[in-house]
């Protein structure tokens, strides 16, 4: 095929960007004859995060972002159909600032292998070099992560009540909770403050309405109140405009109803978190932890195999019982060891699972409920990627 068929479509723009971090796909080289103490540019991807992904479609959105100490002398980037073979195009980024560059861009792509490699030099002499391989073809996703899924969080914190105590840090906790999953995981994310009833629902079924791919996840977070009846036997989620003083139990959200809900959002791998009174009372069931079996599998194999399995998993705060708001500004208890687990990235593997996060929760004097809930396959997960 001629290679003028690998164009590259879209204009370079240049994005500053204080994250780093540094792929297993890193190669670093030395230029003997510069300064041996040289330092290296390190390159943040963003778009596709994974080594090796697969993608349905043709044209695929490349982002990345490179900073170093030293200057950068200049940062390239290769298109190939082999990893070792000649660049088929390049493109070099313009360094308005000589410590940051950005490339941003849309490369179209043919069936089979496709290499996209990154060298970025420092004026010390320094040569970081990073790949990232990108299969094209309906032959290639049963055995690749696709570069194209999407991760989504709907969080939902409500400090403010027209007949119950307000809250002092559900908002202050999902918006933080928001920023790691965004910035540190890549989420897309939206957060809705001092919901009633029926924004809380009508926002559930605009998620219901998404056109999800089969490895997109999505996660919805509640904090705020809750309240558990006794004579109907079921836990509710008490909305902004909840009365107090409802027998019924009207006004409020039943566990049961998110649930089936949530159960029936077209995505095939949810995870609800709770950080509301009584919220271990929305599921009896517990969920099973990481399987041994990962040792002897690598990431990429890991991942295939947990984004094949139907996912709905439920972490609340507590079970039968009040849990604490927390002081001001400084999270509630559930909340601060979720945004731990979440800046752990996983540890070394950068793949925090639910059996990591649950970890953290144990260490509570109020021990959170874990478990599945609705169409959960066994041996399913909800992987966060860090970049």
């Amino acid at each position: 095929m001629k290679a003028s068929i690998y164009t590259l479509l879209l204009c370079l723009t240049f994005i500053a960007s204080a994250q780093i971090v540094s792929s297993r796909s890193n190669e670093v080289q030395v230029d003997l004859k510069s300064d041996l103490h040289a330092s290296y540019a390190q390159i943040d991807w963003i778009s596709p995060r994974l080594e090796y992904t697969n993608s349905e479609e043709k044209k695929l959105e490349i982002k990345a972002n490179i900073m170093s100490t030293n200057p950068l002398e200049s940062v390239t980037l290769h298109f190939k159909r082999k990893k070792d073979g000649e660049p088929i195009a390049s493109r070099t980024a313009y360094i308005e600032d000589e410590h940051n560059t950005n490339f941003d861009l849309t490369l179209r792509m043919q069936d089979g292998d496709n290499w996209i490699e990154i060298v970025a030099k420092t004026t010390t002499g320094g040569i970081t070099r990073e790949y990232r391989n990108i299969k094209v073809g309906m032959d290639a996703i049963g055995d690749a992560v696709m570069a194209d899924r999407q991760d989504y969080a709907l969080l939902f914190g409500i400090n403010k009540y027209d007949n119950w105590s307000d809250l002092v840090n559900p908002v202050f906790d999902v918006e933080a909770i928001g920023k790691e999953l965004e910035e540190r995981y890549g989420f897309k994310v939206e957060i809705i403050t001092d919901a009633n009833q029926d924004m809380v629902m009508t926002k559930l079924r605009e998620y219901a309405q998404i056109n999800y791919k089969p490895q997109d996840q999505l996660l919805i977070f509640f904090a705020g109140h809750g309240q558990y009846d006794d004579v109907f036997g079921e836990g509710f989620l008490v909305a902004t405009n909840s009365l107090r003083n409802d027998v019924s139990k009207n006004s409020y959200i039943s566990h049961n109803r998110i649930r089936s809900n949530i159960n029936n959002i077209p995505c095939e791998h949810i995870f609800l978190t709770m950080d509301v009174c009584f919220g271990g009372t929305f599921d009896p069931l517990l969920a099973s932890s990481r399987s041994a079996a990962y040792e002897e599998t690598n990431d990429r194999e890991y991942l295939v195999r947990k984004l094949s399995k139907k996912t709905r998993k439920y972490l609340t705060s507590g079970s039968k019982e009040y849990v604490s708001d927390g002081v001001a500004g400084s999270h509630s208890p559930f909340a601060r060891n979720f945004i731990e687990a979440l800046k752990s990235n996983g540890g070394d593997d950068r793949i925090l699972i639910l059996s990591e996060i649950n970890a953290y929760m144990e260490r509570l004097k109020s021990t959170p409920r874990f478990g599945a809930f609705g169409h959960d396959e066994n041996g399913s997960d909800f992987v966060f990627i860090a970049r």
